[in-house]
């Protein structure tokens, strides 16, 4: 079932929504400078889909620590050895548990290794535990770079190779990779072409602007309104948003982050001398200040107990209005792309496994989903359609005539279809060239062959009137064609 999630309002302000089902196929990357409001998308959508899913967040900052209270996201500290993180990171696979991972206090070169140990710990699950997963990565430009910095390059190179794991080879693992990053100049290509959805936030250098607006299609003088974005706004597109660029205004969020936006707060009120006095006064008597206290990091004993003991998220209901939209939108662009194979002169002749790969392009541009219909569902939409019928009607004995052609050969299905119509509408029988045709073959005599061939296996019976007129019954429909001339042209009937 499809679980469309509420990101925001679109500038009529109805409802945007995101196809949770879709994102875990097909990964999420989401860009804005700082300000412009990503830690908040990710906190609705983390908010939103909490109860359908579950999630991982690293977490550079601590913004997330607080999903725990509200969600039951175990917080794992990261300041433990790569053989502890991936240890904890097969639990939380095995017990299906939402974490926080915490790089908060670590420096950078700490922070990519323990992210790289923690994203393989994920990664090398064994199979029975591949559930799916979200996997959230903040400021993903410092786990993915794009160039050589401060950082060792053992660490950029270990890093690098788990989140290109995580976006790449990921989603057969249950693995669906959400980056955000300030830059995407400063991110890895390799890392940013594997999503397929993406939320543009505000950002003004030309060098990112450019590959946003490239990123969603965009032409390059439409690059600049990236810099008139608001705080909050973004433009959505992928197959899990929207198929167009659609501006999005992010809606309110449950929890909030210990690193708010920065208020105005006016100096004390106080004269020269008086703050002097303050600062300069008996230095020597003053002990040195005292580091903050930092918490102290759980034992790992401690954190893999929880994990087995934490209670699966309670599902949020489902919108049934959305799920249907999403489907009914998916079955028309399908059916769309169907009806294009049967309006081609040269469709006909080509069997549905030749016509198969050319639908599954097409289902890409159009960006169907990951939910295409496989070949055998395919060829009965095509037999369908062939045969002129709508593949949504509810007619029973249609119904049964769809059911009797599958046990049928596939490359026959269309052609009992045709017939089949015939006789339920009570219209003439097909002419030989017209079955041979719907076969995928230029030769009357294939026509002929089929015939026999359904016939000998008890699904139609045929018949022929004083006139050499061809009658075709279905004795388990009730069905009968009128007389037709086998020998017409396709398409013709006496």
């Amino acid at each position: 079932m499809k679980i469309g999630i509420d990101l925001g309002t679109n500038t009529t302000g109805q409802p945007v929504r995101l196809d949770l089902e879709e994102l875990l196929s097909t990964r999420l990357l989401v860009q804005g400078n700082s300000g412009s409001g990503k830690s908040h998308l990710l906190r609705r959508l983390l908010e939103q889909s909490a109860g359908h899913v579950q999630q991982a967040i690293i977490d550079p900052e601590g913004d997330f620590v607080g999903l725990a209270e509200r969600y039951g996201h175990v917080v794992i500290d990261a300041e433990r050895t790569a053989g502890e993180i991936q240890r904890i990171a097969a639990r939380i696979r095995r017990h299906r548990a939402s974490v926080v991972f915490n790089l908060e206090g670590l420096d950078a070169d700490a922070q990519m290794r323990s992210a790289a140990a923690f994203l393989n710990g994920l990664f090398d699950a064994e199979r029975e535990y591949w559930f799916p997963m979200l996997v959230i990565v903040d400021e993903a430009q410092l786990f993915a770079p794009s160039g050589a910095g401060e950082i060792s390059d053992e660490a950029r190179r270990i890093s690098l190779s788990a989140m290109t794991n995580l976006m790449c080879r990921g989603r057969k693992r249950g693995l669906a990779g959400v980056i955000a990053t300030q830059r995407l100049a400063k991110l890895a290509k390799n890392v940013a072409a594997e999503a397929s959805n993406f939320l543009m936030g505000r950002t003004f250098l030309d060098i990112d602007m450019a590959r946003a607006a490239d990123l969603l299609g965009m032409e390059k003088r439409q690059a600049e309104s990236f810099r008139d974005l608001n705080t909050g706004s973004f433009v959505a597109l992928g197959p899990a948003l929207s198929r167009r660029p659609l501006p999005v205004k992010i809606g309110v969020v449950e929890t909030a982050s210990r690193n708010g936006r920065p208020e105005l707060m006016p100096p004390p009120e106080m004269g020269t001398a008086e703050l002097q006095d303050l600062i300069f006064d008996d230095l020597g008597g003053e002990p040195a200040p005292m580091p903050a206290p930092r918490l102290q990091p759980r034992a790992t004993d401690d954190i893999l107990d929880t994990l087995e003991v934490t209670p699966a998220p309670v599902p949020v209901p489902v919108d049934p209005e959305a799920v249907a939209a999403f489907e009914a939108e998916r079955e028309a662009l399908i059916e769309e792309i169907i009806r294009q194979f049967v309006a081609d002169p040269e469709a006909p002749f080509r069997s549905a496994a030749a016509l198969y790969p050319d639908f599954l392009v097409h289902c890409r541009v159009r960006r169907i989903g990951s939910r295409v219909p496989d070949l055998a569902d395919f060829t009965r939409r095509l037999a369908i359609a062939r045969a002129g019928m709508d593949g949504r009607m509810e007619d029973e004995g249609w119904q049964r005539a769809v059911e009797q052609a599958s046990r049928l050969p596939e490359e026959m299905q269309g052609v009992f279809l045709l017939l089949a119509r015939a006789g339920m509408e009570g219209a003439p029988s097909p002419a030989d060239e017209a079955l041979a045709r719907a076969y995928g073959s230029r030769s009357p005599s294939r026509g002929r062959w089929l015939l026999t061939y359904m016939e000998e296996r008890g699904h139609l019976v045929c018949e022929a009137d004083f006139r050499g007129r061809r009658v075709v019954r279905f004795p388990t429909l009730g069905w009968k064609t009128a007389p037709g001339d086998p020998k017409a042209a396709a398409g013709l009937a006496s």
